[in-house]
């Protein structure tokens, strides 16, 4: 790939990734009704698929998640927070949702299921333990706790569930449209089939 081609794809990916990551902010606004409605999980597993260079999907995704943390953070607080307590691990989580966006070649039924729930079993297994997201003491350090705190992440998961499947139609879809119409931002396997 050229490249000329090479810079207009990243860029398209990159204003994609920027506008969906713009959306985390609505949700602010709307904490009850959309609390994590966000398009995270889509934005992970699309920076995954669609980067050529691996490492630029790790940097452009896990930047723009850390400065739209920032902001969050500040809303809440009026501080400008770098760091939370959930930084480290929600890093962790989405760079393995990156890794298996990755090993993704191409988008149908199968991959597409993988799309959806991957960054939601993910997340939820992760950053529901309560060794790591105590939240606020409310569960136990042990298997019982990680339990309930799962049970009680359910309602959070399903509106992140619904979130990527939003996001990831239109990151996803959006993207596959426009590669139809652009040859530009196709690849040089894509461009040889």
């Amino acid at each position: 790939m050229s490249l000329q081609k090479t810079n207009t794809r990243n860029a398209v990916l990159i204003l994609m990734i920027i506008a969906a990551t713009a959306m985390r902010l609505v949700t602010y606004k709307f904490p009850g009704v959309l609390s994590n409605f966000t398009p995270v999980g889509a934005i992970a597993i699309f920076g995954g698929v669609y980067f050529t260079d691996k490492w630029k999907a790790y940097a452009v995704v896990l930047l723009s998640l850390f400065c739209s943390d920032v902001i969050i953070n500040y809303f809440y607080t009026s501080k400008l927070t770098f760091l939370s307590g959930d930084t480290f691990w929600n890093c962790v989580c989405f760079a393995i949702v990156i890794s298996i966006g990755t090993l993704i070649k191409k988008i149908n039924l199968g991959t597409g299921i993988v799309v959806l729930f991957a960054p939601v079993l993910i997340h939820w297994l992760i950053m529901d333990m309560p060794w790591i997201n105590d939240a606020g003491g409310l569960f136990p350090k042990t298997i019982g706790g990680y339990m309930a705190a799962l049970v009680a992440a359910i309602p959070f998961e399903k509106n992140m569930l619904l979130g990527d499947l939003l996001f990831g139609a239109i990151l996803f879809g959006g993207f596959e449209l426009a590669k139809r119409k652009y040859t530009v931002l196709r690849t040089q396997r894509e461009l040889a089939l």
